[in-house]
């Protein structure tokens, strides 16, 4: 696209992570709106990362102009090989998995750290993973809402465990500017393993005090990071 983007000209899509839907981005999708971006929310199956890519993919294809693609959790996985569309410019990751060529959720967490907290994912079941209901609050969604946290946990969107093992063919980071916002009291994700893939990564940093459901617990510091990455793309002219 030649000439400045404006907000009017940058899209944002936003890609969910694994056990949720997209409508915990409904508070950082109401804050971007009101910034006059277009805003399109990913709900993909999460089933296998081709079929979640492929999903990202059609949203992307819909848009005019330039696309920022934004992923939470697992949705980083996604957007780091969706991300290799020509309408993305830019990459935001909130407190997501980054991988690189060949790597997959799986390979990413086979060995934590000792010390840090273990999600509780249950045993998988007819290729489906879940996690313990009893513990999604304080693993997920601890600085949310307690009835919303509990709602999240009853609505939870099985995960399945072919997209828990999808590989990355080329990631997007390697061409493409990233952001990342690390959650610092993430017991999904160690905020320890989101800074080491964010500075692989070479994206530009935040911290916020915040669970895993960042995104839906910090709407503002979420859209406040997006709006960075929109002002870099504007800077461009991309």
């Amino acid at each position: 696209m030649s000439g400045i983007a404006t907000a009017a000209a940058v899209s944002i899509v936003l890609v969910h992570g694994g056990f949720v839907d997209g409508s915990g981005w409904e508070d950082v999708y109401k804050r971007l709106k009101q910034d006059g971006y277009r805003v399109s929310i990913v709900q993909h199956p999460t089933v296998s990362l081709a079929g979640d890519v492929a999903a990202t993919n059609r949203v992307i294809d819909a848009q005019n102009g330039p696309v920022i693609l934004v992923g939470h959790s697992y949705g980083g996985v996604v957007i780091t090989e969706a991300g290799n569309n020509p309408k993305v410019v830019a990459l935001v990751y909130i407190a997501a998995f980054a991988p690189d060529r060949g790597e997959s959720v799986a390979t990413l967490i086979k060995d934590p750290v000792p010390g840090t907290p273990v999600p509780p994912i249950l045993p998988p079941k007819d290729g489906f993973l879940a996690l313990d209901k009893t513990k999604f609050a304080a693993s997920f969604a601890a600085d949310v809402d307690k009835d919303k946290a509990e709602f999240l946990a009853d609505s939870q969107v099985p995960w399945g465990v072919d997209a828990l093992n999808g590989a990355i063919g080329e990631p997007a980071w390697k061409t493409k500017p990233s952001w990342y916002l690390v959650a610092t009291d993430d017991r999904m994700i160690p905020p320890s393993a989101q800074r080491l893939m964010s500075k692989r990564v070479g994206a530009s940093v935040v911290e916020v005090a915040g669970s895993h459901a960042v995104y839906a617990s910090q709407p503002d510091a979420v859209a406040g990071l997006i709006r960075s990455a929109a002002a870099v793309v504007k800077q461009r002219g991309d």
